[in-house]
């Protein structure tokens, strides 16, 4: 049985979804860890500073 296009796209529509579900995870993670709240509250300070 030789590969066809639909195998090819279906592999790649469910292992892309796990994928970039698995990216989003990540970055919500690393977006909401308690350990970067400083971090990320100086960042949100920078437009208001008067240098």
């Amino acid at each position: 049985m030789s590969p066809t296009y639909a195998f090819f796209s279906h592999f790649a529509q469910t292992w892309g979804m796990i994928y970039f579900f698995a990216i989003f995870l990540a970055v919500l993670a690393y977006a909401l860890w308690p350990s970067r709240q400083k971090q990320f509250d100086e960042q949100a300070r920078v437009p208001l500073r008067e240098d």
